[in-house]
């Protein structure tokens, strides 16, 4: 026979079975149903240190300057959503410098707020943090990590689709993998989406290809930088002070 012990054993045994398994269910279920938010292994990593540290370098970078309304105003209406008049708009081209001098390009800071119609709402972290390392723009590359600066090599577009210039993404590849991660984890969670429909910036058919590689004025330099130093920069020794007998 089993003792009255036991049998409270056994059902206290049955009883956290049957939770475990409800729990799974339930959790399980949430991940299935349609709609449901699925966290990117970056996004559970991400703290709000991480979306403070991306703020503050895209205040300090003037972000707001092209996606408006100013470089600092983060605190103002219309913060980093993107062209909502004539004047934020970038003529490149000949017709930069002479009007009417062909050919024109007509490029607008797009909506950088995470709206998913307007703005970066659709994309995952990991496209904008491409986007800032490569160039290459999240709409016409997937969810995957680059290894490779050479088109057709390590998930680099075999024809990139490159950003509209003025955006100066040449230098901010420099950055750091952490300052990246962190801008696009501001760009994803620290904004409130805004909803600004901004037309898709003018350019040549190869996407600014070839234009990034003529272009003076934004001519790729070697990714990475060399190692310091180079010919035109040299290293300091580091001084050893001794203390006076």
């Amino acid at each position: 026979m089993v003792s009255g012990r036991m049998r409270i054993g056994y059902a206290a045994l049955a009883l956290l079975t049957l939770s475990a398994t409800a729990l799974v269910a339930a959790h399980v279920a949430r991940a299935a149903a349609p709609g449901a938010p699925r966290e990117s292994e970056f996004e559970r990593a991400a703290t709000d240190a991480m979306v403070l540290r991306g703020r503050q370098i895209v205040i300090s970078h003037a972000c707001g300057g092209c996606h408006g309304p100013t470089e600092d105003g983060v605190d103002q209406e219309g913060w980093l959503v993107g062209e909502r008049s004539v004047e934020q708009q970038f003529l490149i081209g000949p017709c930069a410098v002479t009007p009417g001098a062909q050919p024109c390009f007509k490029t607008h800071p797009r909506n950088l707020t995470p709206d998913d119609e307007t703005g970066l709402g659709r994309f995952t972290e990991r496209q904008i943090f491409n986007a800032l390392r490569y160039g290459v723009r999240p709409e016409d590359t997937p969810d995957v990590k680059i290894t490779s600066t050479t088109p057709g090599q390590g998930n680099f577009p075999l024809h990139p689709h490159y950003l509209a210039p003025p955006m100066p993404w040449p230098s901010w590849r420099h950055m750091t993998d952490d300052e990246l991660w962190a801008i696009a984890a501001y760009l994803k969670r620290g904004l409130k989406p805004v909803k600004n429909k901004v037309a898709e910036s003018e350019g040549p058919p190869d996407f600014w290809a070839s234009e990034y590689k003529e272009m003076p004025q934004i001519k790729l330099g070697s990714y990475p930088a060399p190692p310091f130093p180079t010919a035109n920069e040299r290293a300091t020794e580091a001084k050893s002070t001794k203390k006076g007998k």
